[in-house]
């Protein structure tokens, strides 16, 4: 229309008090049919300044506020030719941000440079607004992920001069841990992974730091994003280039809990207890009563504020020690439970005498857990708050996900089970936030479990169980997306709806060889049958459950323990009345 009017066709007539045209000549006008190549040959009558001016501005996105422009140093003639453009209607003004009006506008004013120059022009801007990182430290956010956006925008072929190379390695690896900083990993590792493609040949000889933190951080966003191929790479690139093996620390306990995630515990337990022996720590025992107590002698020296008040772990070694540890509890807890005090005491034991690391909440969680699986529910009430309080002390909550997990299951012994619906919210984002999708998950199957005995309508469960299959499958989370799909089968039975959770052939295997899997699967199968009062199905798996219970109740204190004790006392009595009756 703007195009018509110049050019005559179409104007107004004041006498008339109308709109006039000529349709001949607007039809016999030879336009494209393609809008891009329209509005390129509409942006090529505007003067030179104007187009460079909406070719900036396209570079940055859909939109920009003038003041982003003053403040980045790019053109200071920049705004003037802008207005001129907001007067021909390629850019609307609004509350002084400059949009275009339509993305093909954008998409033509970007393409009035050919692709090589473009790229050449992203890096140059990166690397202009990358000296503006200094003051206030949400504006250095804002502009640092413009800037290190730009310079991947022209990526290293856009490199003219070599040091830049470093320094565009070195701005991505600072984006990504700012974007980690907002729990956002999938951004962290593209960072990460541009980062990395900036570095150059004998960059592990000439830039061992910077190499080994990109690897490092990368593998640790590929972990919790599920990406366990790329994981595998990143790590086989560091355990063979990293010059010491404490270097290599870091990407091996990534590698341990991908194995878990893989439903390979067996193979993660065993790494982990490995890599400890070679740091000198030994967690097998073969006498847990005289584990327990050295560790309540050891307690019994130190008040709760002095604990709480203790020195922070400073010893690196120390503290990657401890998170093979915290690892090993929740795969112990699945497959060896009866192994798991040893680890706690361990961490404890470590805790007191080297300082609290991020892990020694989740020991004394442990520990209180025991505590009150032994029937000393007090002592491990205690314990668990103790726990909690000092995730605000160690200057981490890296961990929070799995401590509030652990010390909830004690509290609803104590506390209103309805309290701990609130409790695993809060651990499922504490989790998220830290990027641990186990305790994430894990959290939301107590959820689930929980809303169930707290009256929670049936319908609505089925949602927040669909939820926690969905995320598990997301991240990789194969040994607990099958018994969420055990609390998803029970459900469906309930409401009625008839249909049966679909398995993958990694869920059978999980089933086939996992106890503490399989022994959920034989109680919920049982308490269905018996609610439908299936005689001979009920007592198939509850005889094949309690086949299980020994070697998989382990020695801490879960609700599960006081439900599958109710549930199953009363399928026993109504099997036992049943048999006798027939």
């Amino acid at each position: 229309m703007r195009s018509l009017s110049k050019e005559g066709l179409l104007r107004p007539s004041l006498s008339r008090r109308r709109w006039e045209w000529d349709m001949k000549k607007i039809r016999s006008r030879s336009l494209p049919d393609d809008v891009a190549i329209f509005l390129t040959d509409s942006l090529g009558e505007l003067p030179d300044k104007v187009q460079r001016a909406l070719f900036v501005l396209s570079c940055f996105g859909a939109s920009s506020e003038s003041a982003f422009v003053e403040s980045q140093g790019l053109d200071r003639n920049i705004l003037k030719n802008l207005e001129i453009a907001v007067a021909e209607g390629f850019v609307d003004k609004i509350n002084d941000q400059y949009r275009f009006a339509h993305d093909r506008i954008q998409e033509a004013a970007y393409n009035t440079i050919p692709a090589h120059r473009r790229c050449i022009i992203h890096f140059k801007y990166g690397i202009e607004l990358s000296s503006l990182l200094i003051g206030d430290e949400d504006v250095i956010a804002s502009v640092l992920f413009t800037a290190v956006n730009q310079l991947n925008l022209g990526g290293p072929p856009a490199v003219q001069d070599v040091s830049h190379y470093i320094t565009a390695a070195q701005l991505n690896l600072r984006a990504g841990k700012k974007a980690m900083e907002m729990s956002d990993y999938e951004t962290a590792y593209s960072y990460f992974d541009s980062g990395l493609s900036y570095l150059r040949k004998k960059h592990w000889q000439e830039h061992y730091a910077l190499s080994l933190e990109l690897y490092s951080l990368a593998a640790k966003c590929a972990l919790t994003n599920g990406d366990h191929t790329s994981l595998k790479l990143l790590t086989a690139e560091v355990v063979a280039k990293a010059h010491f093996f404490e270097d290599k620390l870091d990407v091996l306990y990534f590698e341990t809990c991908e194995l878990a995630y893989s439903s390979r515990l067996a193979e993660s337990i065993e790494k982990g207890l490995d890599i400890l022996s070679k740091l000198g720590i030994e967690v097998q025992g073969t006498n847990v009563e005289a584990r327990v107590q050295e560790t309540k002698d050891l307690l019994s020296s130190h008040t709760d504020d002095e604990i709480l008040n203790s020195k922070q772990m400073t010893d690196p070694t120390m503290i990657i020690a401890m998170k093979f540890l915290g690892k090993l509890e929740t795969g112990m807890t699945q497959i060896m439970p009866k192994s798991v005090p040893y680890v706690t005491f361990k961490i404890i034991e470590l805790s007191l005498t080297h300082g609290m690391s991020p892990v020694s909440p989740l020991g004394f969680g442990y520990y209180g857990s025991y505590l009150a699986k032994q029937g000393n529910i007090n002592d491990g009430y205690h314990y668990v708050k103790l726990a909690l309080s000092l995730l605000d002390k160690v200057g981490s909550r890296e961990n929070a996900g799995g401590v509030i997990f652990l010390c909830t299951q004690v509290k609803k012994y104590v506390e209103p089970l309805q309290a701990a619906l609130v409790y695993h919210h809060e651990g499922y984002a504490a989790a998220m936030a830290s990027g641990d999708n186990t305790q994430a998950v894990i959290n939301l199957l107590a959820l689930n479990s929980s809303s169930y005995f707290a009256g929670t309508n049936l319908q609505r469960m089925q949602e927040q169980c669909d939820n926690t299959i969905q995320l598990c499958e997301e991240r990789k989370q194969l040994i607990f997306m099958v018994q969420a799909q055990q609390v998803q089968r029970s459900l469906l039975k309930l409401i009625g709806t008839g249909e049966e959770p679909k398995h993958s052939s990694e869920g059978q295997n999980i089933l086939a060889s996992n106890s503490s899997v399989l022994r959920s699967y034989h109680y919920h199968t049982a308490y269905v049958s018996f609610i439908f009062r299936s005689y001979d199905d009920t007592i198939e798996n509850i005889e094949k459950y309690f086949a299980l219970q020994e070697t998989t109740w382990g020695e801490i204190l879960f609700l599960a323990h006081a439900v599958h004790a109710f549930h199953t006392g009363l399928i026993s009595f109504w099997v036992a009345r049943k048999s006798k009756e027939q």
